[in-house]
């Protein structure tokens, strides 16, 4: 198999949309791709995705996209394919996290938050499925959370909307499989990203990685690495999978 960079993989006939791609693990993910050789359609929310995915060659396109709007995913999946031909490989990784206590969780909160977590990435899904279906080949790798398995004080919405998307793959890689399409999830702990350190800074942040018996957080390069995996031919009998990525916390 031929390399490119720092990584093993080739995905230089590959098409990766990656939703969330403008900072974070998106971001990693997109930059590890792109060493790889595949071509990225990045998708964000912030307008700077556009500069973002230029910044990793020319071949490369972002857009600006609200992942709760039904309308405009679907516009902007007919736009990545009327560009590059097809995708092979769809990225489930945007979403959000705010906080609060379960008795008085804020409805507007929590509806934002399974918005863009849950019914995203199901538009998301849905949008680039048929396509995927119609070739007989894809993968999609949705991202959940140790927050799907576990609760973790004050992120009631988020784990609700993590919890949602380990069902969601289920039911995608029960019934998309047979069409060539893979789906599987990955459940990372905290990982190393600006808005994780902050949410997980000082003392609060000292007793996480006292609880995880590698006794430190992800980097973002070991999740892009696993989604890198599972977009591979090797992990090509992977399939309804959840991918524990948190150093052994969910076992003790």
């Amino acid at each position: 198999m031929a390399t490119h960079s720092n990584t093993a993989y080739d995905f230089s006939d590959t098409v990766v949309v990656i939703t969330g791609a403008a900072a974070g693990i998106g971001h990693k993910t997109a930059e590890m791709f792109a060493q790889a050789g595949a071509t990225l359609a990045l998708m964000d929310i912030s307008p700077s995705i556009g500069a973002v995915a230029s910044s990793f060659g020319p071949k490369h396109h972002g857009w600006t996209v609200d992942i709760t709007d039904a309308e405009l995913v679907a516009s902007v999946a007919l736009e990545v394919k009327e560009r590059f031909g097809r995708v092979d490989v769809l990225v489930n990784n945007a979403g959000i996290g705010p906080l609060a206590p379960a008795e008085n969780f804020p409805l507007a909160t929590w509806d934002k938050t399974i918005a863009v977590n849950l019914t995203g990435a199901f538009l998301v899904a849905r949008a680039f499925a048929s396509d995927m279906l119609a070739r007989k080949r894809g993968r999609v790798i949705n991202l959940a959370s140790q927050a799907a398995v576990i609760g973790i004080e004050g992120h009631l919405a988020y784990c609700a909307s993590k919890a949602g998307i380990i069902g969601m793959t289920n039911c995608m890689a029960l019934e998309w499989a047979p069409g060539g399409v893979t789906v599987n999830a990955i459940s990372p702990t905290v990982v190393e990203t600006e808005l994780g350190l902050s949410g997980w800074a000082g003392e609060t942040g000292e007793r996480a990685r006292a609880t995880i018996p590698t006794r430190r957080f992800a980097k973002p390069a070991e999740i892009a690495a696993a989604i890198m995996y599972l977009a591979s031919a090797e992990a090509a009998m992977i399939n309804g999978a959840n991918l524990m990525i948190d150093g052994g916390y969910t076992i003790t």
